[in-house]
């Protein structure tokens, strides 16, 4: 028989930390050591996105690039939110993933987060080893 693995949606900032998403690797190997398939969209959008240009996303057909964060996200079983800092598109993803009845785990060492954070989340941890902890459960 085979088993059906679960999805794992990586979502986080990317707008001004373009060159910093190496968060999004140790995501990818904790949750594959846990038997998880990773949807991570960052590695079909980062040839589109450009640090050093103003507004790039004017550039690119901006409805499907939405379009196709949301179809992973309601593809996924779990969305895990990096948020080192706030990040739009990782807050409306993280809504729509739980408004879709996904469960949300915030990875954030953020004082204070925001209730519309809490709220959409199931989980929020500091850092990787307690999402590991959390994962398992």
């Amino acid at each position: 028989m085979v088993s059906i693995k679960k999805k794992a949606f990586s979502s986080g900032p990317i707008q001004g930390m373009e060159n910093e998403q190496g968060y999004r690797q140790v995501i990818t190997e904790i949750c594959t050591r846990l038997g998880f398939e990773v949807i991570d969209p960052w590695l079909r959008e980062k040839v589109i996105y450009r640090k050093d240009e103003p507004c790039w996303w004017s550039k690119v057909p901006v409805p499907d690039f939405v379009q196709r964060d949301l179809e992973d996200a309601e593809r996924c079983d779990v969305m895990i939110v990096y948020l080192p800092r706030l990040s739009a598109g990782a807050c409306m993803e993280m809504f729509y993933a739980k408004r879709k009845g996904k469960k949300v785990i915030v990875v954030s060492d953020m004082d204070c987060l925001s209730p519309w954070i809490t709220v959409h989340s199931d989980v929020v941890v500091k850092d990787f080893v307690e999402l590991e902890a959390a994962l398992k459960q």
